[in-house]
């Protein structure tokens, strides 16, 4: 074999070999529907369907050991089961920081912080032993088990880090899009200035998830909160389909495919290491300018409820006087709310688990189809009862439910709709 045989020879197998896609504007469009379905799927799960957080979280480990099985045998790019993958793995890290939060009680400024961490870690571990962290390279399977890896730790970071940012600000659905997004195109403007290929794919990798998870919110929240009131189910619904449409798409016209990695390595030569370090400023500048904009906003008043979720308890700083419920909201309403969480309490006392989760869906379902009526009618009231539905929910689905807890939520509910 001749010197040039033998390189096209190495250039095919490197080619047959790379195990994800080119770079592309299909490459980002797709990533950020994929990390809206992570939320909104996730959310339908666990609350709609009432399977719980724990169980719904282990559900979709197991999916994903096959999922990523099955891409790892793989030896090239194949869309479905490379943009699947990623969908599976954006749920799953979703789930990871929920259980956390809402299990656990650890802080949103704590979990993002053990996840920066965390990503800090693989990416210390995997360029000292490849020398790269670029999406290009993914031509082994030790970096493609980095690569993955980075990844899932991505999306628990874009949950914690998005979840935080809405916890400090307040912002609704329509305007906590706006940041994500100024960021990313910042990030954009950065690489096209000349900052690194590498730093600015990873920074814009993990800002399109809280992007695409505050799409989602906006796309299922209901209108009263300034949401679109699709709900979770159609949410993930439209936005799997349209995943599915652009992977079909991708699968028949190959435009993501990489096949010209010469092209790739001279672009990644022609980098200017004087222009990096300008850049690298500006992307620090960027970041004290947005710890600022999230320092200012969290001090502006905006409408919270002061519970105490986070440290595991079930009570609210908030309190309701004795009749504020029924002077407020129909009590017809009230009397429905009151009957349901009556019969889920005696459930619960009378050790009948299953029928008690079964009976508080009615409740959540009741609760979310009058919110369009009681919110306009006292909005500090109704976050008040929305937050202790909030516990008895959390209560009644963990992962192992404890009946003093389930009866302390129940009956802190029933008093609140005296």
């Amino acid at each position: 074999m001749t010197d040039t045989s033998r390189s096209e020879a190495v250039k095919t197998q490197d080619a047959l070999l790379s195990k994800v896609p080119e770079i592309t504007v299909w490459f980002w469009v797709i990533k950020i529907l994929c990390t809206t379905v992570g939320e909104s799927f996730a959310d339908w799960i666990n609350m709609t369907l009432g399977v719980g957080l724990n169980t719904t979280a282990l559900g979709f480990t197991v999916v994903l050991a096959a999922v990523l099985g099955c891409q790892l045998r793989l030896n090239r790019y194949v869309p479905l089961v490379y943009w699947l993958t990623v969908v599976v793995l954006s749920v799953t890290g979703t789930l990871y920081t929920d259980i956390l939060t809402d299990s656990l009680g650890v802080p949103l400024a704590v979990s993002t912080s053990v996840f920066v961490g965390a990503l800090a870690a693989v990416f210390g571990v995997w360029f000292a032993r490849e020398r790269t962290l670029s999406i290009h390279s993914i031509v082994t399977m030790p970096r493609e088990l980095f690569y993955w890896l980075a990844v899932l730790v991505t999306f628990a970071l874009g949950t914690a880090a998005g979840d935080w940012t809405l916890d400090l600000t307040g912002w609704g659905p329509g305007v906590s899009v706006l940041l994500p997004t100024a960021l990313i195109v910042v990030v954009v403007i950065g690489w096209r200035l000349g900052a690194n290929a590498v730093l600015s794919f990873w920074l814009a990798y993990i800002l399109t998830r809280p992007l695409g998870a505050n799409l989602g919110d906006w796309f299922a929240s209901p209108s009263t909160e300034h949401g679109l009131g699709l709900g979770t189910a159609v949410t993930s619904a439209i936005f799997l389909v349209a995943i599915l449409a652009t992977v079909v798409y991708l699968t028949r016209t190959r435009s993501d495919v990489i096949e010209d990695r010469d092209r790739t390595h001279a672009q990644a030569a022609a980098s200017r290491p004087d222009r990096e370090r300008v850049m690298l400023g500006y992307y620090a500048a960027i970041a004290v300018a947005t710890v600022a904009l999230l320092a200012w906003s969290s001090g502006q008043p905006h409408a919270t409820v002061a519970s105490e979720e986070e440290t595991g308890t079930a009570t609210v700083a908030t309190t309701l006087s004795p009749g504020q419920v029924t002077e407020h909201f129909p009590p017809s309403d009230v009397a429905n709310f009151r009957v349901i969480a009556q019969d889920t309490l005696a459930k619960v006392r009378a050790g009948d688990q299953a029928d008690a989760t079964a009976r508080v869906k009615d409740l959540e379902t009741a609760w979310d189809d009058d919110e369009v009526s009681l919110r306009p009618a006292d909005e500090t009231t109704w976050r008040v009862v929305d937050s202790r539905i909030d516990s008895v929910l959390k209560a009644l689905r963990a992962g192992r439910p404890d009946p003093a807890t389930e009866t302390r939520t129940l009956t802190a509910l029933l008093t609140a709709l005296e």
